[in-house]
């Protein structure tokens, strides 16, 4: 990945933070065919290894696993918010007008070797985990054994595990810090103007990493 040192981020919390927030990650690996990409839900356990480790599951109907079980290393992209930056809101453009639009974003890539997982209690442990992750703040949750056991047991055969531990992650955030201070304020108060979600956390980032309190 293209890093200009301003914008990498190397802390391992946070790195680990987006991936918990955005965990539908892209599974790009290389196969027969030439490369293969699936987005893929995953979960994160930061306590497995140094950087951590990823599991998910694929649908067995999905040759990419096949790939991964002849050894093939893998790339998995976490995207986080994203934003574009139009550049109406830097001062220099009053100054100057020596300014073009751009594109703000966060993200995180890993890479590392991928082992497939056919143990079918691994199996069941991942989805029950991977459900109990985003259906706990829910009021009423739902849980893998809500379902008729024998419905589980025939979803579990049509499905195949991939756990992969990280060897390499890094993260990219750019959100303006390679702008005048002038021009990173006219970009909060700009993403603040907008009513949209992902504008409201991009304004949080450029005032984090842009040395700005907060309104």
């Amino acid at each position: 990945m293209y890093q200009p040192p301003h914008f990498r981020e190397e802390r391992l919390e946070i790195q680990h933070a987006l991936i918990r927030a955005h965990p539908l990650g892209l599974l790009i690996s290389s196969g027969e065919d030439g490369l293969l990409a699936n987005p893929v839900p995953f979960l994160l356990d930061a306590a497995a290894a140094p950087k951590g480790v990823l599991r998910a599951h694929l649908a067995r109907a999905n040759r990419q696993w096949q790939a991964l079980a002849a050894g093939q290393p893998a790339l998995v992209v976490f995207q986080g918010v994203d934003t574009y930056i139009t550049p109406s809101w830097y001062e220099t453009k009053k100054e100057t007008g020596k300014v073009v639009p751009t594109w703000n974003y966060a993200i995180v890539q890993v890479r590392g070797p991928v082992r497939v997982v056919e143990d079918r209690e691994w199996l069941r442990r991942q989805i029950t985990a991977l459900t109990a992750e985003h259906e706990s703040s829910r009021s009423e949750p739902w849980a893998v054994t809500d379902a008729p056991e024998d419905f589980v047991e025939a979803q579990l055969k049509g499905i195949i595990g991939i756990e992969m531990t990280i060897e390499t992650i890094e993260g990219k955030w750019k959100v303006s810090q390679n702008r005048p201070l002038a021009d990173r304020i006219g970009v909060t108060a700009g993403l603040a103007a907008e009513a949209d979600p992902r504008a409201a956390e991009m304004e949080r980032l450029v005032r984090a990493y842009g040395g700005i309190p907060g309104p």
